[in-house]
């Protein structure tokens, strides 16, 4: 186990300020501080905010983590940080950190994608990932269904959303029944007193002639706001538990639906869920159906894992290490739009760390 790499990994990419250690894909520690209570007086994310926590929460969440793991900065094999996608200051403030981490401690940096770490964290949770690995990702910013061969050089995507993503719908859906920012969460509590049969909203790009795997659920949206529009003009109290109920049945049915197919279309028997969504209770339980149904292995971490953390980034952070990945170069910059065929940001053939003057540069 000593010899598996040893890697801190920072994520900054929305509201999280996330710092995670890992040994391979043993987890050492996972701290994040959080900004979520200063967004939701506003209904949403608001960047500038989400900036400015990060650049106070950064040195003591990764003092915090270090402790918790037992190791001092300098036994670090590397330092892995978020580069995108996500929101450009937010990003900007992770980066920044870990190229002065890196550079003060001579370790190599390693800039990696936001959507593949939140693949390669389940390796914390369940082992190696097979190769390859269906990913169904899903989030307050994506909804994705991604093919991996090689988590570090091979993601390629087999659908998206093309409007709202997951977590946005919940978000939104919440506003609506008065119910608080974030949606996900809260949603998914009233649903579980709700019936999921008792509204029939509407499936999104799941007829014969739409795209396979792409997701809309701005459709869907507007049709559950228009039926609690019209229950409160004609001055019927809204069931709000059936509401929240039937509107993530919706959600859940074509994301599983969709996921499932992507599977066996592609002869894939492993399938992942990740991103904030895949906390949701009854995506899991309705996954788990389809899944077993169809003979596809699934896997999904644990609910602190599916949220934007840091030590996701640290497990795709310590299997670059693992599999001699080039080091990203000094001048590696936030990419708010990095696509996900880019595992991770590469630097130049020469090896940076060696040109690094190591002394008296952290203390």
């Amino acid at each position: 186990m000593a010899d598996e790499p040893l890697v801190l990994g920072i994520e900054t990419s929305c509201d999280e300020t996330g710092v995670g250690i890992v040994r391979g894909t043993t987890l050492l520690a996972d701290a994040v501080a959080s900004s979520v209570d200063e967004h939701a007086r506003f209904g949403g994310v608001v960047p500038e905010v989400a900036s400015r926590a990060h650049l106070e929460a950064m040195v003591p969440t990764i003092d915090r983590a270090l402790k918790e793991a037992g190791v001092t900065a300098r036994d670090l094999d590397g330092i892995a940080v978020t580069a995108g996608p996500g929101l450009a200051g937010a990003l900007l403030v992770g980066v920044s950190a870990a190229k002065a981490y890196a550079y003060a401690l001579g370790k190599p940096l390693y800039g990696v994608n936001h959507l593949a770490s939140h693949i390669c964290v389940d390796q914390l949770e369940h082992g190696a990932l097979p190769e390859p690995t269906m990913a169904l990702l899903v989030s307050g910013g994506h909804s994705s269904l991604l093919l991996s061969s090689d988590i570090t050089s091979d993601v390629r995507p087999m659908g998206a959303t093309i409007d709202d993503a997951a977590g946005e719908a919940f978000d939104k859906i919440a506003r609506v029944l008065n119910l608080g920012f974030p949606g996900g969460p809260v949603i998914d509590r009233y649903a579980k007193e709700g019936d999921p049969n008792a509204i029939t909203f509407p499936r999104g790009l799941t007829g014969p002639r739409d795209p396979a795997y792409d997701f809309s659920f701005s459709g869907l949206k507007t049709a559950v706001a228009r039926w609690i529009e019209a229950k409160r003009a004609a001055g019927e109290e809204v069931p709000v538990r059936d509401v929240a109920a039937s509107f993530q049945e919706a959600v859940v049915d074509v994301l599983t639906r969709k996921a499932v197919r992507a599977c066996k279309d592609e002869g894939v028997d492993h399938l992942m869920i990740g991103g904030g969504v895949a906390a949701n209770s009854r995506l899991r339980v309705l996954a788990q159906e389809r899944c077993e149904a169809a003979g596809i292995r699934l896997r999904v971490p644990r609910p602190k894992l599916c949220t934007d953390n840091g030590a996701m980034v640290a497990a795709l952070g310590a299997e670059m290490v693992a599999r001699n990945r080039a080091a990203s170069a000094w001048d590696l910059s936030a990419d708010s739009s990095l696509p996900v065929t880019e595992p991770h940001v590469p630097g130049h053939d020469h090896d940076h760390v060696h040109e690094v003057s190591k002394e008296n540069l952290y203390s």
